[in-house]
C-alpha cells in the first residue's frame, strides 16, 4: 500500500477572525493525494471559546493529532513552526476609526520625539555658534542666523531621514525592507519567543477543542 505523505507549514503569527478555525485558515499544506488535501483544508483544528481579541499559543502536536483522527496512517512532515501563535481578531472593518486614531497618535508621538532628538542634538553640539563661526570665516561676514548653511542643513536632515528609512507615503525607494520593518519584525520575534516560552514553563500550551 502506497503511503500518503502530507507537507505542512504554519508561520510563526497567524491572524483569524473567526472562533472556529479550519486548517486551511492557520496552514499551507501540499499532499501527494490531491483528494486528501482538498478534505484536509476543511478540517476544523482549533475551537476558540472567548470571543475577545487576543493570543493564543498553540503546539503543532496538537495539530497533528487532530489530522490523525481523520488520516492516521498520513505521513506528516511539518516545514514550518513547531510552536504558533494564533492572533484572534474581529474584522478589521469593525474597529476602522480605531485604528486611524492610534495610527495618528502614533505618528504624532514619533513626530515630537524625533523632533526632540534633533533639537538636542544641535544644543549639545551647538550648530548654530558652529555655523555662525564657519559663516564669518568663509564670508567675512556675521550670521543672521538665516543663511545658506541652516538651509543646506535642514533640508539634508529632511533628506536623510526620507532616503534612511527607504520610504516616502506609499512608495518605496528600493525593494529592501525599511529599517523601521526590520527592527518591527525583530521585535515581534522577541516577542512570540517570550509568549512561547514562558507559556512552555507554566505548561499551559493551547490546546483549542477540534
Amino acid at each position: 500500500m502506497h503511503e500518503k505523505t502530507l507537507y505542512l507549514k504554519i508561520d510563526e503569527n497567524v491572524e483569524v477572525h473567526q472562533k472556529e478555525i479550519f486548517l486551511s485558515d492557520i496552514a499551507s499544506i501540499l499532499c501527494t493525494d490531491s483528494r486528501i488535501e482538498k478534505k484536509l483544508k476543511k478540517i476544523k483544528v482549533l475551537k476558540l471559546e472567548k470571543d475577545i481579541q487576543s493570543k493564543y499559543i498553540v503546539s503543532i502536536l496538537n495539530i497533528i493529532s487532530v489530522i490523525h483522527e481523520f488520516y492516521p496512517h498520513l505521513i506528516i512532515h511539518n516545514l514550518g513552526a513547531t510552536d504558533f501563535i494564533v492572533i484572534y481578531e474581529k474584522e478589521k472593518g469593525a474597529h476602522r476609526v480605531q485604528s486611524w486614531l492610534k495610527t495618528i497618535i502614533v505618528c504624532v508621538l514619533v513626530f515630537l520625539g524625533s523632533s526632540f532628538s534633533i533639537m538636542t542634538f544641535n544644543n549639545d553640539v551647538d550648530i548654530p555658534t558652529l555655523f555662525a563661526k564657519l559663516y564669518y570665516q568663509v564670508t567675512g561676514e556675521i550670521s543672521n542666523g538665516f543663511t545658506i548653511l541652516e538651509f543646506s542643513y535642514s533640508l539634508g536632515v529632511g533628506l536623510g531621514v526620507i532616503i534612511f528609512f527607504n520610504h516616502l507615503g506609499k512608495k518605496k525607494f528600493s525593494l529592501e525592507p525599511t529599517p523601521m520593518e526590520v527592527e518591527m519584525r525583530t521585535y515581534e520575534e522577541n516577542v512570540n519567543n517570550t509568549l512561547i516560552k514562558k507559556r512552555d514553563r507554566e505548561g499551559t500550551i493551547q490546546n483549542g477543542d477540534s
